[in-house]
């Protein structure tokens, strides 16, 4: 059953690329709009597991993806109607406006721009405009006129380095016909640390609330908070209360891993899961806790596991309530609980720690390789809560080396394009994994 719901204005923070400040305007915009009394819901394009946290600590509301290679154009509707109630929809973009897989996925090929036009959003465009000026608004001007469908509602000046500066860059904006809402200078004090797969997670920051209400200052301070909220549009959205492309739960009381070593897990999943009537039951590897014994299944999704290697391999618990609970039911991992799952893990210092031994996979850090894309899997064998011959759609993203992979391969495996991708996961009894991140059915 589907029907029609009115959604309150929304806008889609992006920019020309990767690393010019859309998370840094995502948040402090979420949190200022947030302070002033606005009931914002956050949405992230693109397959990631990190920034959604962020997303809830600023604006107090969780956070979905929004990703249209993964997700059928019903899926995407039902995620956007989260909105239905708030009084704006945000969404950030995933590295520039309009990248994306070399090849259309489920509904489109994963760009921020495919969300944009789905839903009606408006663009707010972040700029870097360090080390230019009125070529700034050529930029702009460039990616408003890209895409027909996409509307750019205006602009964010990022990392100005002075008034002169800004002048000269609203200058050229002025003579392309592009509004700026604002201009941030640089403020290297704000700026969120990093590690390898991203941000350093909101869970692992003690001064997290600290740093949304800085940001939100920030933002306040230098950005035309009314106007960019009468830019906003609303689009009208489609919503289904089907499942309809969400993959069923895996069982129907779940042992899902749940701490700093595992937490890439994606929300709507977790949200489609409980709809399904499913119960969750976190527990944490990591305190040496086992799977809850009550559960049908155990997930364990990805994380880092590769910086708490010794922790895990020193959790002896963990590892014989999970062994002993895949003896007679489905145990799933995905990438970095896939690798816990495995024989063995080698840390960036070249030290090797054996894991529950599940499956005969040995990893490592020490040598690094950077495996990257969407992936799409029909499964050779059951998983946790799948069928052999199901197609699934996911993500992968790690830095991982395979040392060994002993057994039967889990699915046949291909990338955005087509080709087939060698990280075909693997299975022996109950115990599967990939390493890939499920999004959506296929």
């Amino acid at each position: 059953m589907s029907g029609t719901t009115a959604m309150p204005p929304g806008l889609l923070v992006s920019a020309p690329a990767s690393g010019t400040g859309k998370t840094t305007v995502m948040l402090g915009l979420a949190r200022a709009l947030a302070d002033h009394g606005l009931a914002v819901q956050p949405f992230k394009c693109g397959p990631d597991y990190i920034d959604p946290a962020f997303h809830r600590a600023a604006a107090g509301h969780p956070s979905y993806n929004l990703d249209s290679w993964s997700m059928a154009p019903a899926q995407l509707h039902r995620l956007a109607g989260a909105a239905s109630g708030a009084d704006l929809a945000l969404a950030e973009g995933a590295m520039g406006l309009f990248d994306g897989a070399a090849a259309p996925g489920a509904t489109g090929i994963g760009a921020s721009a495919d969300i944009a036009a789905l839903t009606g959003w408006p663009v707010l465009l972040v700029l870097d405009v360090s080390g230019q000026s009125q070529t700034a608004a050529a930029i702009a001007r460039g990616l408003a006129g890209h895409r027909t469908g996409v509307t750019v509602a205006g602009v964010v000046l990022n990392r100005v380095a002075s008034p002169r500066h800004e002048r000269l860059v609203r200058d050229g904006m002025a003579a392309a016909g592009i509004a700026v809402f604002g201009a941030l200078p640089r403020r290297p004090d704000l700026s969120l640390p990093e590690r390898h797969l991203g941000l350093v997670q909101a869970e692992e920051r003690p001064d997290l609330e600290a740093a949304m209400a800085g940001l939100g200052r920030f933002v306040s301070e230098h950005l035309d908070l009314d106007a960019i909220l009468a830019a906003a549009r609303c689009g009208a959205i489609v919503t289904t209360e089907s499942h309809a492309q969400l993959p069923d739960p895996p069982g129907q009381r779940i042992a899902l891993a749940r701490d700093r070593a595992f937490s890439f897990v994606y929300p709507h999943l977790l949200d489609a899961w409980r709809r399904a009537g499913a119960e969750i039951l976190p527990f944490s590897p990591l305190a040496d806790e086992g799977p809850a014994p009550q559960a049908d299944c155990c997930w364990l999704p990805g994380g880092y596991p590769e910086l708490h290697a010794g922790a895990l391999a020193a959790a002896g618990h963990f590892r014989q309530e999970l062994r002993d609970f895949a003896d007679s039911r489905p145990v799933h991992g995905e990438c970095g609980g896939y690798m816990a799952m495995g024989a063995g893990l080698v840390d960036g210092d070249g030290v090797r720690h054996e894991m529950a031994g599940l499956l005969g996979l040995v990893s490592s850090f020490a040598q690094r390789k950077l495996h990257l894309g969407y992936r799409r899997a029909v499964l050779a064998a059951p998983m946790a809560g799948f069928a052999p011959g199901t197609a699934l759609r996911g993500h992968e993203f790690h830095y991982a080396s395979v040392l060994a992979q002993p057994d039967p391969p889990l699915a046949e495996v291909q990338d955005a394009g087509g080709a087939v991708v060698t990280e075909t996961g693997s299975r022996r009894g109950h115990a599967t994994g990939t390493f890939f991140h499920l999004v959506a059915g296929s």
